[in-house]
Parts: structure tokens; sequence; C-alpha cells
């Protein structure tokens, strides 16, 4: 699949999600009724290499890798016990290789905050991770309803 494929599927698979592009990342917003600044974010699209984020080495050729924050209590259920929070420019520790296609891993920066990711997901592998953005989705859902009520 391609970004582009992914990104039309989440912006029509789920209701009031508003996708964000710029520096080579996508991110996908929920913000019903446009009512907040931003919304909150629950995936992204990247397609490059950031100055923190070089672990996915996604400078490589049509490499891209789709990032979801289910939370931490999905994760745990995936991975076991979040890791550790890394120092700035590093990595989580753990036996994943951040540069493996088409797998579920952790986000190589933000897996200590329950972020997951796939570098080139499949199809089949898109569907076997779709419960796993649903409760991503459903997560920042739940943080703007709780915005919104506050105003």
């Amino acid at each position: 699949m391609t970004p582009e494929a992914i990104a039309a599927w989440i912006a029509s698979r789920f209701d009031d999600v508003h996708p964000k592009s710029s520096w080579g990342e996508t991110s996908f917003f929920v913000n019903p009724g446009q009512s907040l600044p931003s919304g909150a974010y629950f995936a992204t699209i990247k397609e490059k290499d950031g100055d923190n984020d070089k672990a996915s080495d996604l400078d490589r050729a049509e490499v891209f890798r789709l990032n979801f924050g289910p939370g931490k209590p999905a994760f745990q259920t995936v991975f076991g016990d979040a890791p550790a929070r890394p120092p700035k420019g590093g990595v989580i520790e753990g036996p994943w290789d951040f540069t493996a296609l088409n797998q579920l891993i952790p986000h190589p920066v933000y897996g200590w905050m329950g972020w997951m990711c796939v570098l080139n997901p499949s199809q089949t592998t898109l569907s076997e991770i779709e419960p796993l953005l649903i409760a991503a989705y459903d997560k920042a859902r739940t943080t703007v309803e709780k915005r919104l009520a506050k105003l």
C-alpha cells in the first residue's frame, strides 16, 4: 500500500478526522466540527527521518511508517510493559528491529507512551492492526470530548 492509499483509508474509515501534512508527515486529528484549533491526533504517516527520529531509516526509497497511539494498556497487551522514555534523540530499548517492513513494532521514540507503528504495511497487516487503530481513534476522541466539555 502507498502512504496516499492509507491516508485515504483512514480519512474514510473514521468520523471527524482531519489530516494535516507538513515536513514529510501527515497527521490525523479527531476534531468534530473543527471546534478546536487542532483536535487530538491518533495516527501519523511519516515519510522521512527527522532530527530526533532516525531509527526506522525512513530516508530509504519508498519507505514510510504508519504510527498510531492506542495507549499503554493496548501496548502492554501486545508487547508487555512499556519501555522507559529514551533520552532526546534516542530510541526505546528492546529487541525490535525498527527498520523491518510490514511488522507491528513499538514506535522507536514514543513506544514509552503506548505508540506503535508499521513500516510499509500491507493490506493484510492494515486489516490486522485495525482494532489498534480504532483504539487509538477512540482514545483521541475521548481527549477531544473532554476538551470540548471545558469550553
